[in-house]
Parts: C-alpha cells; structure tokens; sequence
C-alpha cells in the first residue's frame, strides 16, 4: 500500500517540477502572449520599432559595411517589430531570471513550430535567431539573448514580415545594437 501512495505523489512532484521548468507563473504560449504577460512589470522594458527607427540605424552602416541591398530589403519587410527587455530591478524581479524567462520563451518557440536559423559567429553567442518559414521565405523571426552587460537580462525580439533567409541574416547582424539603442 504504501508503494502505490509513493508512485502517485512522486509523478505529481515530478509533474509539478517539470511545469515551474516551463518559465515563471503560468507559461505563455505565444510570443504575443508572452509580451502582455510582461509588459509594465518590473524590470521589463517593451519597445516597439518604427522602421524609420531602423533605417535611420542600419542604412548608414550597411551603407559602410554591406552596400546594403540584403539589409535594405530586409528593412522594407517589416510589418512589426517589437523588443522586451529584461533586467532585473528588485528581489522579485530577480527571482524571474532565476526562474527561468528564457526557457519559457524557448519553448513558446519551439511549440509554435520556430525553426532555429545558423547565424554562425555573426551574433555570437548572445543571441538565438529562430524563424517562420515555409521554404526560403520567412514570415516572422525572434531572436533571444541578454543586454551587453547587464548579469541575469533577457531579451526577446519578435520581427514580422516578408523576408528571406539570408534577409534575415543580415539584420539580425544589427540586432545587438537595435536592442541596445532601445533598451535604454
């Protein structure tokens, strides 16, 4: 008797553990989701992009670095842009990095069928560029990481629009110093 009791409760902890792993609170399961379940709270910064914004940063350095014509069109195919920044402001706020925020959006992306795209070194290691894609057109990339120096941040980038792949590339060259400008 006292097995078939200790069967049940250790599948219940087991259960319960492996739902805090998800992220903090109740996991969200959609990146829209995941940026209302964290705007305005403490910590979190959201900013949605303009792509002025964008041309105005990254037209003057392709220009310099690329000739600019993968950027240039990846610029024009943005509907909408967003960014969450996180970096942790109170104890509470803390415990949310420790609980794990980029676990929670891993799996958003991953069960919302986000394919990881090869960037190479040209993100380093900050960043996870992750597409939706049906071929070599992209509808929607995101792209996680943290804030340059800032210990236990997170940030989640979501770009929707029409790109291809190597599209995509070139702009998330740019993306460190997008998240940094805004983040601010």
């Amino acid at each position: 008797m006292i097995l078939k009791l200790r069967f049940p409760a250790l599948f219940l902890f087991l259960l319960l553990v492996g739902c805090r792993a998800g992220g903090p609170g109740t996991p969200a399961t959609t990146v829209a989701s995941f940026f209302s379940k964290y705007d305005n709270r403490s910590g979190f910064k959201t900013a949605d992009w303009s792509a002025d914004l964008l041309e105005r940063m990254a037209l003057v350095k392709a220009a310099k670095l690329l000739g600019g014509s993968e950027l240039t069109n990846a610029i024009t195919g943005i509907r909408k842009a967003r960014v969450i920044s996180f970096a942790p402001t109170t104890g509470s706020a803390q415990n949310l990095a420790e609980q794990g925020l980029l676990q929670e959006a891993t799996g958003i992306l991953q069960g919302n069928k986000y394919e990881p795209l090869s960037m190479g070194s040209t993100l380093g290691s900050d960043y996870q560029v992750s597409v939706r894609a049906n071929g070599d057109r992209v509808s929607e990339f995101a792209a996680t990481g943290k804030l340059p120096d800032v210990a236990d941040s997170f940030v989640l980038v979501s770009v929707e629009g029409n790109f291809t792949r190597s599209q995509v590339q070139a702009l998330a060259k740019y993306l460190p110093q997008i998240v940094q400008a805004t983040a601010r």
